[in-house]
């Protein structure tokens, strides 16, 4: 061992880590700067307005989304086995469409209104140039969406009459339409929601996505055009989401395509297939988790260069780390959030390289790390190897129910590991800069654009965490332009930068 630590007195790892936020399929998901179009702007502050003083605006759901809709849906839902949601809606119908419905934060907490939107705005399908997408307003469905008339006959049809060709959760390819990809809201995860609630949670969500869908083109249609709102929206969707996979990948290969160890995560499919078949999968070994999902796709995956770790052999040991969660905690990650291997480097020194995406308020993040150090601790095989880790750790800078960043860097300094931040990271050093409008599903998110600093998701969330003993930090840098730099107090996604998420990159010194 004393040999081996003079050898690789003078090494270094570069490590970098990336949460590319696969998900957001939204173009008006965040506020951003864009000056190529001046209509934007006035239309995100006619929203504003529309939002936050309703006015006479605020007028009954019923009249949106209206009893006869109603009366269709429970029609198709009750063909499918889901019932008992008439009671719901009687509750719903003479809510406020602003104030009582798309403003109602338990509706947002127990993801009843929110639900539908994360797993059919956008479906990938197997075989085909471009995905399907729920006619909405925020999807990027192009057809017309100019009344609610033509928006509902879409909807219908793609939500219950259509088969896609997919891939499944276990790797193969089926044929589902899209409300069966749709998965029920569990109580264990999202606490808000009532036992009833969860039980019904399929045809509620879905009878919540359509009156949230309609009141959204209600208020679209009202503060523009849709013939000014609509193309806008394609443009914008084309910078953002269209080309975000080629721009993500060519920014990891021409940026940071010298690390020797990239962890990444919210990772699609399309994204990994993309990657194996173009200049990164040539000069990196991609690894994806064994339970890779396919609907959820924020998968997390480790990318090892091909000099740095040349035999390309690794053995996944995730299902131990599931293993060795305690019992007082149920296992918080859905499929694919962790992702955890074995390798070794062309200098016989080994490893374990772990990638990991904590929830939305990093509550699972101190108990995965647990898990993770118990499994290493464990197994004298594993333990003898240096550990790297990089995550999106939801860490925040004002706690409330969420992690607090201070809190978390206690919680790994204590079990001998430290971060590229040091032990005690900062409450300022800021990965993320971003702030949603008001036109996407979880409106408890959102704010005007005065108020991104104060309102908007503006915390420390993302590391690269390692054994004190194995290393020491030679230099660490963020980046939110795609050119290795940080620009301060600037709002990211942008038409450059394609991520919510700054990227952080090391450089590790060998102990």
């Amino acid at each position: 061992m004393g040999s081996r630590k003079n050898q690789n007195a003078d090494r270094t790892l570069i490590v970098t880590t990336w949460n590319i936020a696969s998900i957001n399929n939204n173009p008006f998901e965040y506020w951003i700067t864009y000056n190529k179009n001046p209509e934007y702007q006035k239309i995100m502050e006619r929203i504003d307005t529309f939002i936050e003083q309703p006015g006479e605006n605020d007028i009954p759901v019923k009249e949106v989304f209206t009893e006869s809709m109603f009366t269709e849906l429970e029609k198709r839902m009750h063909t499918l086995g889901w019932d008992n949601v008439r009671p719901y809606w009687n509750n719903y119908k003479n809510r406020k469409i602003v104030s009582e419905f798309i403003m109602d934060r338990t509706l947002s907490k127990n993801r009843l209104g929110s639900n539908l939107s994360r797993f059919t705005d956008t479906i990938d399908i197997v075989g085909s140039e471009g995905p399907a997408c729920r006619p909405s307003v925020i999807s990027m469905y192009d057809g017309d969406l100019s009344t609610l008339d033509k928006w509902w006959s879409s909807w219908k049809a793609f939500m219950f009459d259509n088969p896609l060709t997919i891939r499944l959760n276990d790797g193969g390819i089926g044929s589902l339409i899209p409300y069966q990809v749709v998965a029920p809201i569990m109580k264990s995860k999202y606490p808000a929601i009532t036992e009833e609630e969860s039980i019904h949670s399929l045809p509620l969500q879905t009878m919540c996505g359509a009156i949230f869908d309609a009141i959204l083109i209600h208020i679209m249609n009202t503060v523009s055009t849709f013939e000014v709102w609509h193309p806008l929206k394609l443009e914008m969707a084309e910078a953002l989401i269209q080309n975000k996979v080629p721009r993500t990948l060519d920014l990891l290969y021409k940026t940071y395509g010298k690390s020797d160890v990239i962890t990444l995560q919210e990772v699609s499919h399309s994204f990994v297939d993309q990657s194996k078949g173009g200049p990164l999968g040539n000069d990196f070994w991609i690894y994806t988790p064994f339970d890779m999902h396919a609907v959820k796709d924020q998968n997390s995956v480790i990318l090892l260069n091909k000099t740095s770790f040349p035999n390309g052999r690794s053995n996944e040991i995730t299902p131990s780390i599931y293993e060795s969660f305690t019992e007082n905690h149920c296992i918080p990650v859905g499929g694919g959030g962790i992702n955890v291997l074995t390798a070794e480097d062309r200098h016989g020194v080994e490893y374990v390289v772990a990638s990991f995406h904590g929830s939305s308020d990093g509550r699972d993040t101190i108990p995965f790390l647990n898990a993770l150090d118990k499994t290493v601790r464990g197994r004298k095989e594993l333990f003898q190897r240096k550990l790297v880790l990089g995550l999106d750790a939801n860490t925040f800078e004002h706690v409330g129910s969420h992690l607090d960043v201070v809190e978390w860097g206690k919680s790994y300094s204590k079990e001998g590991w430290t971060s590229c931040w040091g032990d005690v990271p900062e409450k300022t050093n800021y990965t993320t800069y971003n702030a949603r409008t008001y036109i996407q599903a979880q409106l408890h998110k959102a704010c005007t654009s005065s108020e991104i600093k104060h309102k908007g998701n503006v915390n420390p969330k993302d590391f690269i965490l390692f054994k004190k003993d194995d290393f020491s930090v030679e230099k660490t840098t963020k980046d939110n332009t795609g050119e290795a730099k940080y620009i301060d107090n600037m709002p990211f996604p942008t038409l450059q930068f394609p991520s919510d998420h700054a990227v952080v990159s090391t450089v590790l010194k060998f102990e």
